[in-house]
């Protein structure tokens, strides 16, 4: 689905290769700094970057803004609200083109009753807490590639998408980009809970001192040998409730 040949951020992050595919959660993890922003800004097409990106066998980076919003939607890490419209209003900037009205009254009332947001959908968005604007962010972007409203949409990138939620609302978050992934759709997202990528993840993406230190499934990557010297802390390991755990490891 994605395919990346030396892709590059100058400055910011080595050339790399890599392939994902059709229905696929990738993370991104490693200390601030690593890239992951980066990252995910050059393959929203926000960022200047080298090499190639491919998305179903087509150009990812096209010079078509409008062509570009209807494949994927991005998520960046801040954003404050500019305006005091209604969080309704502001959702409507970020329906697919074309779309029935009633078919997208219908998504948005159900990704506004997964995240709890029913009762805010009439408020100013400059009168939301900050989980409040951030699950209205969320809502917005998972609006724009929903599969029932775009049939164009492939790819969703998230940076650091759990900030400011609490334990109910992110578990309503990944199963929202389950249900997306159950569909087809790549996402690649930053995270800095190593447990949380540990159990969600279908691929990892360790990134350190802007390079890509390793790639592989959760249980590969997270393995203490390759985590402690990105981190600069010591992992452990250990079985609990049938998964698997990590710890540090204190002196």
């Amino acid at each position: 689905m994605l395919e990346l040949r030396q892709f590059a951020v100058a400055g910011r992050l080595a050339p790399f290769s890599a392939e994902v595919a059709a229905g696929c959660q990738v993370h991104l993890i490693g200390p601030n700094g690593a890239g992951k922003s980066s990252l995910l800004a050059a393959l929203a097409g926000v960022a200047a970057s080298g090499g190639e990106a491919r998305l179903g066998g087509e150009p990812l980076l096209t010079p078509h803004g409008p062509q570009q919003a209807g494949r994927r939607a991005y998520l960046s890490q801040q954003q404050p609200p500019v305006s005091m419209m209604p969080v309704f209003q502001y959702l409507a900037l970020h329906q697919p083109p074309g779309s029935a009205p009633q078919a997208v009254e219908r998504v948005i009332a159900y990704l506004a009753a997964q995240l709890r947001m029913a009762d805010k959908l009439a408020r100013p968005t400059t009168a939301l807490s900050g989980g409040e604007w951030q699950r209205v962010r969320l809502m917005a972007v998972l609006l724009q590639i929903w599969p029932t409203l775009n049939p164009h949409g492939r790819l969703l990138l998230l940076d650091e998408p759990v900030n400011s939620l609490d334990v109910a609302q992110k578990a309503a978050l990944d199963q929202l980009i389950a249900e997306v992934c159950g569909h087809g759709l790549c996402v690649i997202l930053s995270a800095h809970d190593l447990n949380h990528t540990l159990h969600q993840a279908d691929t990892v993406w360790l990134l350190h001192q802007g390079r890509l230190a390793a790639a592989g499934s959760p249980d590969a990557v997270m393995q203490p040998a390759l985590l402690d010297p990105v981190y600069g802390v010591t992992f452990q390991r250990h079985a609990a409730a049938d998964r698997q755990w990590l710890i540090t490891r204190t002196a």
